[in-house]
């Protein structure tokens, strides 16, 4: 979190989410993603195998106002286009573009059917289409492809080669520390909560899950926003001598926002990850689940690893293609949210004026002012020895 203020307000969930609980409230809920910065919404694969942009990281996701994750996106926004040093005017504009694009794309689904929001997404064709009416560069047009590119080329086997390796002929995962390494002592926790998360599957997906068999498991150190919860890599191998399956077990807890937007329905943190993905998510992973370790009652969600994931990284993107991918990134938000709020009702709340959009930038800058502060004075403590570690 001290590598930079985008860093910061990427581990800050919790931070910001009590700073909105200050702010005015719409009283209009949607299923919030709970941390919806821009740099979680990413490329996925679909069941159909289908390549589609959508929102990515679920970990903290509950019903909140919607204006909770829009705002969290637009600051994020503004974070990311600060650390090119572009100019103040360029960072509250890319801001705006988002939020505009959220407006406009909800006035859109309002009129929609709920069937016809419930099948939209922004698929492989969209993404295209919006790419030739942009004004990006020909070199920012063939990094998006490249990166659509990638997102295709990273299934389970490309997995599999990076992360496995055989011993002995068997199949077994690379030790990899501090990142990645086997920890004897998990055996029974991690045999115990994938027999739980088998019983939780739909019929159709024990048939599919039963073809593979456990082979190895290692523990995995999380990302900047996860830190101190468990997690672990599991490798199946199926009846064949190509047919690896790899899948996360992760530590859910509560929502960093329920203290502020009251309880989740849920009472299992993993059914909360678990039924708010399916919820606002266009597609999502066919192995996705919930379980609880039966003696210490832990709860987890399971996962795939690495499933057709594309990450697209706004560091190497100049200021026209930024701008495109913050109003695509508004544009899946407002799908997400008419899935589980009432679009017509929020579309009618934010009007169709721009004052919405400036109002949203305005946060977006002075919230952008904070992080900065709050991230000059996790750094000052960090070098006076005020707070342990450095992680």
């Amino acid at each position: 979190m001290a590598e930079s203020p985008f860093t910061f307000l990427r581990g800050s969930a919790a931070v910001m989410a009590c700073d909105l609980a200050t702010t005015p409230k719409s009283g209009l809920r949607v299923q919030a993603c709970g941390d919806a910065h821009i740099g979680n919404f990413r490329l996925l694969g679909t069941p159909e195998r289908r390549l589609i942009l959508d929102l990515n990281d679920f970990d903290e996701t509950t019903p909140a106002p919607f204006e909770w994750d829009l705002k969290r996106l637009a600051a994020s926004a503004v974070v990311a286009a600060r650390h090119h040093g572009w100019s103040p005017g360029s960072c509250r504009g890319i801001a705006q573009s988002a939020a505009r694009t959220y407006r406009t794309k909800m006035e859109y689904f309002a009129r929609q059917s709920s069937l016809d929001v419930w099948y939209s997404s922004i698929d492989q064709n969209a993404l295209e289409a919006e790419l030739r009416l942009s004004k990006i560069d020909k070199q920012q047009h063939q990094r998006a492809h490249t990166v659509m590119k990638k997102a295709w080329e990273k299934d389970n086997l490309k997995a599999a080669r990076r992360l496995t390796t055989r011993v002995d002929g068997v199949l077994r995962l690379r030790d990899d520390p501090p990142l990645l390494f086997h920890r004897e002592r998990d055996a029974d926790l991690i045999e115990s909560v994938l027999r739980s998360y088998r019983e939780a599957l739909a019929n159709y997906k024990k048939v599919l899950f039963d073809r593979y068999r456990l082979v190895d498991y290692a523990f995995k150190v999380v990302g900047v926003g996860s830190v101190s919860t468990r997690c672990w890599v599991a490798l199946f191998e199926g009846s064949g001598g190509d047919d690896p399956l790899l899948v996360q077990v992760k530590q859910a807890g509560r929502s960093v926002l329920e203290p502020y937007a009251g309880r989740n329905p849920y009472s299992h943190g993993g059914r909360r990850v678990v039924e708010g993905q399916r919820l606002i998510q266009a597609a999502g992973d066919i192995f996705l689940g919930w379980t609880r370790q039966p003696v210490t009652g832990t709860d987890y969600y399971v996962r795939q690893l690495w499933d057709m994931k594309g990450k697209i990284d706004t560091q190497r993107m100049n200021e026209p293609s930024l701008t495109l991918f913050a109003e695509l990134c508004g544009w899946t938000l407002a799908r997400a949210h008419a899935r589980s709020g009432d679009p017509a009702a929020i579309a009618g709340y934010i009007g169709s004026c721009r004052s919405f959009d400036r109002a949203v930038s305005d946060f977006a800058v002075a919230y952008a002012d904070q992080t900065e502060r709050d991230h000059e004075r996790l750094c000052r403590a960090l070098e006076k020895g005020e707070l342990p570690g450095r992680g």
